[in-house]
Formats: structure tokens, C-alpha cells, sequence
């Protein structure tokens, strides 16, 4: 290479430089602003639709669409500005968009399956649910997915899609529940002392609601019990402690009155 050559080759290095520095800077500037302007813009407009009594499900959802429509708007102004042609930058894009589309359908019917939730309820965050073969309380719905904490503490992710069009219960949305239980006693037993003694228990326990009634009969007559049904209603933050208090006080409350709870008795038999 001759020394023409390379000083023409450092010009044209020193020209682009020149005219395209000014753009970079102007490119970073706008970058850096509208990050901080697109995050501004979302919280803001979550604050507005909190003051608003907008549901708190659907205002997280808004705000997660406006946050990826600023996002995807600040990049095509930053490529725009680096002097790229927009117009051809958008037709490529649109065409990559079709073709990310037609092989991400499972995200589409995910982003489907997440407005139908929003628009449909059939859980808000906060709610105990059973979905998908799992339990666990709701923390967020995502644009493509829902997050749920089980009971022991373990974040399950199910793709809205899925959850849209499965079976959903849900244990929060009434305010009450029903604590199912069966409590057996021996054949021996009196059993309108058992049934009063379940009764007396169940009136003892403050979270055991009177309306809905509690219902307490017998249910199945086993190889070596009798079985009571006893169904006390409760508000739903009290479940898991009516269950324990009704099966401890009850245990208590036989033995005070000499009810025996059948189990397993083991007999030695000695040999002369």
C-alpha cells in the first residue's frame, strides 16, 4: 500500500468519523433519555390507573404493553438517528415479525390467553388457585405468563394459554370456605355423644362461622369405624387454622369423654 493510499484511507476514516460522531452522540443521548422517560412513563401511568381504582391486575398488565410499545418505538427513533433508512428498517422488520410470528404462535396464543384472563377474571392477584395440576396463590399476571407461589414457598410459571383454557378453581374469589373432614370413631361409641362433642367443638372455635351452618353426620360405617363428616364453614385466611384447631379439639374433647379413635392395635402372642 502506497503512502497516497493510506492517507486516503485514514481521510476517509477522519471524514466518517466526522460525520457520524455528531449522530452516535445524538443517538446515546436520546437512548439514555428515553430509557429513563419509558420506565417514568409506565410507573406513571400505573399510578394513574391505581388513583383511578383501575384493578390492580389489569393496570400491571397495561403498564407491561406501554413499557414494550416505548421500548420498540426508542429503538426504531436511536436507528433512525444513526442514519439508518427507517422505512426500509421498518420492512424488514415487519417481514422478521412475520416470520417470528408464524414460529411463535405458542407465545401469540400465550399473549391471547393472557387478555382473555384480564378481560374474563377468573382470578385476580392475591387469590388461592388450583390450575395446571397446581395450587398457590397468584403474584402476577404477565403478558405471556402467570406467576404463582405455591404453599411451600416455590414460584410456579404457567403460560397464559394453557391456564385460559384449562380448568381454573378458585378458593379466594367467595370469601368462604368449607373445611372437609372425617373423623372416625370405634363401634362402641355412643354416637349422639360423638356428634354433641363435635358440635360443642366446633361452636368453641371463634373462626368456625354460624352462617353458613356447620354440618356434622355420619357418612360411612368402615370395617372398624364409624365415620363423621364434619364440614364447618370459615373465612378463607382461616382455613388451614380451622382444620388444626377442629382436629386437635376434638382429639381433646374424646378424651375427656372417653371416645376412642380407632387404630392399628398390635397383640403379642407368646409361645409356651
Amino acid at each position: 500500500m502506497t503512502a497516497l493510499e493510506i492517507q486516503n484511507y485514514f481521510e476517509t476514516i477522519k471524514n466518517l468519523i466526522l460525520e457520524y460522531s455528531p449522530k452516535f452522540v445524538v443517538a446515546i443521548l436520546i437512548l439514555l433519555i428515553g430509557l429513563w422517560a419509558t420506565s417514568f412513563i409506565t410507573k406513571a401511568a400505573k399510578k394513574l390507573m391505581v388513583s383511578r381504582n383501575v384493578e390492580l391486575t389489569l393496570s400491571n398488565f397495561i403498564g407491561n404493553l406501554i413499557f414494550w410499545t416505548l421500548r420498540i418505538l426508542l429503538f426504531v427513533t436511536v436507528i433512525s438517528k444513526l442514519g439508518i433508512e427507517t422505512s426500509a428498517f421498518v420492512t424488514i422488520l415487519g417481514a422478521a415479525g412475520l416470520a417470528i410470528g408464524l414460529s411463535l404462535q405458542g407465545s401469540l396464543s400465550n399473549f391471547a390467553g393472557g387478555i382473555l384472563i384480564i378481560l374474563f377474571k377468573p382470578f385476580r392477584l392475591g387469590d388461592f388457585i388450583e390450575a395446571q395440576g397446581v395450587l398457590g396463590t397468584v403474584k402476577d399476571i404477565k403478558i405471556f405468563s402467570t406467576v404463582i407461589t405455591s404453599p411451600d414457598n416455590k414460584q410456579i410459571i404457567i403460560p397464559n394459554a394453557a391456564l385460559s383454557n384449562g380448568v381454573i378453581t378458585n378458593y379466594t374469589v367467595n370469601g368462604i370456605r368449607r373445611v372437609d373432614l372425617i373423623l372416625s370413631v370405634d363401634y362402641t361409641t355412643d354416637l349422639q355423644l360423638a356428634k354433641s362433642t363435635i358440635e360443642t367443638v366446633l361452636k368453641s372455635i371463634p373462626e368456625v362461622l354460624n352462617e353458613p351452618e356447620a354440618a356434622v353426620f355420619i357418612t360411612n360405617l368402615a370395617t372398624s369405624s364409624i365415620d363423621f363428616a364434619v364440614r364447618p364453614f370459615t373465612l378463607t385466611d382461616n382455613y388451614w387454622k380451622v382444620k388444626s384447631d377442629v382436629l386437635e379439639k376434638t382429639k381433646q374433647a374424646f378424651d375427656q369423654v372417653g371416645i376412642e379413635i380407632p387404630y392399628p392395635h398390635q397383640v403379642e402372642i407368646h409361645k409356651e
